[in-house]
Formats: C-alpha cells, structure tokens, sequence
C-alpha cells in the first residue's frame, strides 16, 4: 500500500511509482471513505467481483477512470472508477469479463465516462471471445449529465445487442434496477435476482403520482414479481452469497461463444440414481407424476432448472447427460395437465434459442394434450406463443432429441419437437398417445364411438409406421438412446439460409 501522508516526487521514479500506487489505492477504498456511505450489510461492488472470481484472478480494467462533468457542482467529486468497476478473471478456470456497478458512488448512476468503460468490456467480450457477467445496481441515468446519459445507454443496449448469440451473457441483479438501467437486464441470457433487489422501468415517484397509491420499488418490481409474473429472473437467491452461487454454477453448464464445444462436467463417468422408469407413467393416464424425476433419470441427474416459478407447466434448464452439457425442456403433468399456455410456450421458446445460440444439444420430454382452451389464453396470444415456440425450435441448428413419455396430442405435437419441425431423433416410449385430438373430440368428429378411436390411435405406433417416430423403447432404455444420439448429433452440420434474420413472432 502508498504512503499516503506524503505527496510523491514525481522527478523521480520511485516517486512515480508510489504515486501510481496512491492512485490505486484510492481507486480500491471502499465508497464510505471517500464519497458517500453504502448501503448497511451490503456488499461493496468490488466484494461482489472479489467473491465471484477464483482468488487473485481479477485484472481490473479503468480504475482510474473519472468524469469529465463540471457543472451542477460535479467539478466538487470525481471519484476513481466513476462509480462501475470493470475487469476480467476466472471462474473455475474459465475466462470472463464482468463489471459490477457501484451504488455508493452517485447511486451507481450512469454518466459518460461509466458507460465508456462498460462498452469497451462489451468489446472486449466479443474480440476475445469470453462471456459477460454484469452485476447490477443502479437507479438509472445521472441527472447532471442530461440527454448523454440517454445517449450512453443507447450504446450500451447496442453493444448488448450485437453481442448477444456471440457470447453469453449473465445479469445479476444486486440492488434497485430503476428506468435507463434497466432496459439492460432483459438483453442477458441467463438472470438472477437477489431477494430485496428490484427491476423497474418506472421511477416509482411517478407511478405513485399517476396511479395516486403509494407504490414501492419491491412491488414494481421485485424478485418475486419477476420470478413468477413477468419470468424476466430466471433464478432468485435468498442474499448475494446464493447469488454468486449461481451465476458459478450457470458458467459451468456455457461455453464460452457461439463457437465453441457444449463444456464437459467434472466427472464425465457420473452415472444417474437409479428410477425405475417402466413405472413411472401411471395406468390412469388422467393421473398427473413428475416430469422431474424422468429428467434426473435421463440426465446425470445435476438438472438446474430456470424460471421454476413462472409457467410451471413447462420446464426449462441446464443439465449434464454423461458430462456432457445439454438443455433441457420438458412439460409437466402434474401443472394443468402439461397443458401449453401462452406464457409456457415463450418461456421455451426462449429457452431453446438461447441453448440453440450457444451449441447446447437439447433434450425434450412431452407429455401435452395440447394448449390450455379458454377465452383468455386466445386473448394473451395463444396462437403467437405457439408460432414462437414452433420458429424457436424449427430455427435450431443444435442436435435434438424428443422423447414422447405419454400425451402428444394435436397442436401441442406439432410445436413440441416434432419429426416435421425438424427434430433430429424422435423416440416415444409405449405409453405414448401420438394423434391429432384425444378420444371424445376426435370421435365427434369422425362419427365413430370414443373408445374404438382410442383403440386405434392412441398409442405410438401410428406414428411409428409413418416414420414420425424413429424408434419405440422401454422407458428403462431412455437415458441409453439419449446419450447415444447426443454423441451422433455431435458430428451434426447445419448451413443456415443466407438471409439477415428471420421474423419470430414477438
């Protein structure tokens, strides 16, 4: 550490050198000594980097940055950083780049010089090829900068933006998120959500005025409310230890880009619990079970499951089959009969682009009699949450696997990784009723009796002598012709149609 009590003689090298240090040193007190106070038992934003990081391996990148700001009596404070802390490091060995923004300066508000320096990670990020972590905290724009600070996070949306699909990105949401600032965090694969943090485009001021209620940021937008209402936090944590943990363990199931191989567990040998999966499916198939318990079967049974509170007639998350990484969908019987609604349908939707961007195969279990029929899911967009879902997974260049545990009934086969979506393997087990509607509805319409219907159609094999089924199998033998095909569909080559972009239904 600098001498701090003595002015350095910059004649001379020893003194450059301590004044380097001094600067430094300035540049890594914590904000309660040199501007304002933090927020009491929070972590400071270079804590949370510290914390995050394997042990020594963060190289911090413009600490001494400052604003340029003169007015509104800015000229007063222009403490180190300007109030973001930007670097790169290691997590278990793999590189990233993350910045960690800083309420105790300016209120982690965003100026010129701190928007500067999170582009140039942003760049940095995208040459080198290495995934984006942002830990965020901040209430939006700095008043004293005016219309820039608008401009600044343009770029930064911009920067987000040409980013995404290249590298992942991972947003940590640490403490209030408020209007500029937050536009950010939806652009991030993959985010957590601290519980007592917020995610708001609104100033809550101005909500309160116009709605004439008192609002709070908590009610906005809390972790609860974006864990299960709006499915914008993918993960929440109980505090900001539990936070950490999880943005860890998502890097672990990433590549690093769009180039490179789906990871490989620590122990690729791993083998899952033993269930007994020939007796899973119950006799009554009106009777709901646990789609989860199939996938830890199938998997190595690591399965990490994002946005668990939101949609939860479909699953969505990360697993490990044999090491290897692979995302995972599936629907769940026992949420509304595995019944597709609109929010479901997205929420995979937006799933498998993300395993799609990033070369992680994906395995899919369906069990659905089709979407939920009512008035309000026509009128939330039901026909649109099945279009995405159905571009989401026909535009997918990744190996697929779907495997039909028991129901595929008209429009939920056709969007659920079907053989003519472009489903790479498709495999049903005996269980499995593939056809266009269930037994009353098609009989109604065939004039024939429910139960001669049934008989005739509800089962694999219709399917399977048309080849929209590869292969029937004992449900025991799923996690063998999974592991089999994913280790096929590694050789798989996929040449995109040479356009700008197609048109997903948002």
């Amino acid at each position: 550490m600098g001498d701090k009590t003595a002015k350095p003689d910059l004649k001379t090298t020893a003194g450059r050198i301590q004044d380097l240090r001094n600067r430094l040193d300035e540049a890594r007190t914590p904000a309660a000594d040199r501007a304002e106070a933090p927020t009491e038992g929070a972590m400071t934003a270079r804590a949370r980097v510290e914390a995050l990081l394997d042990d020594g391996s963060f190289v911090e990148t413009d600490a001494l940055a400052r604003h340029r700001v003169e007015a509104y009596k800015m000229d007063r404070t222009k403490p180190a950083t300007d109030g973001v802390i930007t670097g790169y490091g290691l997590i278990d060995g793999r590189r990233v780049c993350i910045f960690s923004q800083d309420p105790d300066i300016f209120d982690g508000a965003i100026g010129e010089v701190y928007a500067e320096k999170m582009l140039k990670l942003f760049d940095l990020a995208t040459k080198t090829g290495v995934p984006v972590i942002g830990i965020y905290d901040s209430v939006g724009p700095r008043w004293q900068e005016g219309i820039v600070t608008a401009h600044m996070q343009a770029k930064l949306l911009r920067a987000a933006t040409h980013a995404s699909g290249l590298v992942p990105q991972i947003a940590l949401v640490a403490g209030e998120v408020a209007t500029l600032a937050a536009t950010t965090v939806p652009l991030a694969d993959v985010t957590v959500m601290v519980e007592g943090a917020s995610l708001h485009l609104s100033d809550t001021d101005i909500v309160s005025q116009v709605s004439g209620t008192a609002t709070t940021a908590d009610a906005l937008g809390g972790a609860a409310v974006h864990a299960a209402t709006t499915g914008l936090a993918h993960v929440t944590a109980a505090d900001m230890a539990g936070a950490l943990d999880a943005v860890q363990r998502l890097v672990s199931y990433l590549p690093l880009n769009n180039q490179a191989a789906s990871p490989l567990g620590a122990d690729a040998e791993h083998a899952a619990a033993e269930v007994d999966l020939d007796t899973i499916i119950p006799d009554d198939d009106a009777q709901p079970y646990e789609v989860a318990d199939i996938v830890a079967a199938v998997t190595d049974g690591d399965f990490y499951e994002l946005s668990a509170d939101y949609a939860g007639n479909v699953l969505t998350g990360f697993a490990h089959v044999h090491g290897r990484a692979v995302g995972v969908v599936a629907t769940q019987p026992s949420v509304l009969a595995g019944c597709l609604t609109e929010t479901g349908a997205r929420k995979a939707a937006r799933f498998i682009r993300t395993c799609d961007a990033f070369n992680l195969p994906l395995v899919q279990f369906v069990d659905s009699p089709g979407f939920v029929p009512s008035t309000d899911e026509e009128h939330a967009g039901a026909p649109a949450g099945a279009a995405a879902l159905a571009y989401a997974f026909a535009e997918a260049q990744v190996g697929t696997i779907t495997v039909v545990t028991r129901k595929a009934l008209g429009t939920a086969y056709t969007v659920l990784g079907s053989k003519g979506l472009g489903a790479d393997l498709v495999f049903a087990w005996p269980t499995a009723q593939i056809a266009l509607a269930d037994a009353p509805t098609a009989a109604s319409h065939l004039g024939v009796g429910a139960e001669q219907y049934a008989e005739e159609n509800l089962n694999p094999y219709v399917a399977t002598e048309r080849g929209l089924v590869d292969a029937v199998i004992p449900p025991s033998a799923t996690r063998h012709h999974v592991l089999e095909g994913l280790r096929l569909l590694e050789r798989k080559v996929a040449y995109p149609a040479q356009k700008k972009h197609g048109n997903i239904p948002l």
